[in-house]
């Protein structure tokens, strides 16, 4: 592996790259001219450039592009095509360069990286290089799967999970991230808790809930965690939204949505560890992980610290 200086001086003096774009995302499909424009523009040249219009396809186009041997990747989409390019990513020596193009960009947000296009083009070309920390989900029910399933922003269990299948994507389309919220006050009145068993750090934690998370990164629907929560700090998250009653948990959504970026890590919701978590619930429950169904509860979760080169800000604090 390459130091971070190294690889950063490879990307600046034309070492190969590829542009990968998820024309199928919110934004994809509007701004991939635009996108290629202004990459251009910028004085970044691509040997390979892939819009793809089928998601499916992602981890061929994936596998082609790692043929090159790139010293940078770029990638635009959402949540799902960025939690593919870090399961192709995470450990290599190539840099991933984002382009927000998604509803939420959680993990996008999380970097500093902006949301406008321009102006995460412009990070592509004036950004540094940041060694950030990736998830991995393992399930625990099969003694096969010991590697896990690379993940960059969160696991999520409960209501967000009945609101991501149900969510129209006429309506996502035109609301964005407003979508879901209308799709939560929907379900919220039918939807039933559930228990869950929390092992981390020697200690069990019994719970009931709505909602439980388990998070690598800073955001979820698109707005802070906490103040000191971020993609680097060598923690996975565990907090819940509101208990057993359905109240509780509007009232901590609310609170999530309006205040996250002055809350700590440290109140009683979130509990931290810092590199593995086991979660059983019941009932078991289908795990979302970046947006995407990948089986059920019961799961093992772990940190892997500094796994993912990625292209950030200048002022990113890159621990």
């Amino acid at each position: 592996m390459r130091t971070k200086d190294q690889l950063e001086t490879a990307i600046r003096q034309g070492g190969p790259a590829v542009l990968i774009v998820n024309v199928r995302s919110r934004r994809g499909r509007r701004h991939f001219d635009q996108a290629v424009r202004l990459l251009d523009q910028a004085g970044l040249t691509f040997a390979r450039v892939f819009p793809v219009a089928d998601p499916e396809r992602l981890p061929e186009i994936f596998g082609e592009a790692l043929d090159l041997a790139p010293d940078l990747i770029v990638v635009g989409g959402g949540d799902g095509t960025v939690k593919e390019a870090v399961g192709h990513l995470a450990e290599r020596d190539v840099a991933l360069g984002l382009l927000p193009l998604g509803t939420t960009n959680n993990f996008a947000r999380g970097l500093e990286l902006p949301v406008k296009l321009s102006r995460a083009v412009a990070v592509l070309r004036d950004g540094k290089i940041a060694d950030v920390d990736v998830g991995r989900v393992h399930r625990s029910s099969d003694p096969q799967d010991k590697a896990g399933e690379v993940f960059a922003n969160m696991i999520s269990l409960g209501l967000s999970v009945e609101v991501a299948g149900h969510v129209p994507h006429g309506l996502k389309r035109v609301l964005g991230r407003g979508a879901y919220a209308l799709t939560a006050a929907r379900l919220m009145p039918s939807h039933p808790p559930f228990k869950a068993t929390v092992h981390l750090g020697g200690r069990t934690h019994d719970l009931t809930t709505h909602q439980l998370n388990i998070a690598n990164g800073s955001h979820h629907s698109g707005r802070p965690i906490a103040a000191d929560a971020g993609p680097d700090d060598r923690l996975l998250t565990v907090y819940r939204l509101g208990d057993e009653a359905r109240l509780k948990l509007a009232a901590a959504t609310l609170r999530h949505v309006l205040t996250g970026h002055r809350r700590s890590l440290r109140e009683d919701e979130f509990i931290n560890t810092g590199d593995e978590v086991f979660i059983r619930t019941d009932p078991p429950l289908p795990v979302d992980v970046d947006g995407e169904i990948r089986g059920e509860t019961p799961v093992r979760v772990t940190l892997v610290p500094n796994a993912l080169r990625v292209i950030v800000p200048r002022g990113f604090e890159d621990n």
